[in-house]
């Protein structure tokens, strides 16, 4: 794509982020209540990897990692949970978290885990991240529209 053609899509979100920049009070509230869902959730799993909790332990060996791998993993996850709590960087956030819990959904299906409590475990925190944050932020939802006008 051309300079000319990004600019002209950046301005269009702009723009129709700016007609849509009224959000009400019930869905910022609502979008942070899922936001704060799934930060808490991946809050404590980061803390399990960090602490090397025996259960984060356990579990991670179940699912055919090395243990080896659990700090690491931890790491990763902190690193990408205050990305996604700084405003500014919570978009990239999101999208680090949407790879990384797909990943999780095809270590899920591998084992063959099952599909409603295991396999799409990961799917339901992606959708409380996206869904908070689409609630809350107006660029976000001028980027994808769930309705046409």
């Amino acid at each position: 794509m051309t300079a000319f053609a990004l600019n002209t899509i950046s301005s269009d979100i702009a723009d129709r982020a700016s007609s849509r920049n009224a959000i009400s009070r019930r869905a910022i509230l609502v979008g942070r209540a899922m936001t704060t869902i799934a930060v808490l959730f991946l809050t404590m799993d980061t803390a399990m990897k960090l602490l090397r909790v025996p259960q984060a332990v356990e579990g991670t060996v179940q699912l055919g990692y090395p243990v080896s791998v659990i700090v690491p993993l931890g790491v990763v996850s902190l690193v990408m949970l205050v990305l996604l709590l700084i405003p500014r960087t919570s978009l990239f956030g999101a999208l680090l978290w949407t790879g990384y819990l797909g990943g999780a959904v095809a270590t899920n299906v591998r084992v063959e885990a099952p599909l409603f409590s295991h396999v799409l475990f990961p799917v339901y925190v992606a959708l409380l991240i996206w869904g908070g944050l689409w609630l809350r932020d107006a660029r976000l939802r001028a980027l994808v529209p769930l309705r046409g006008k």
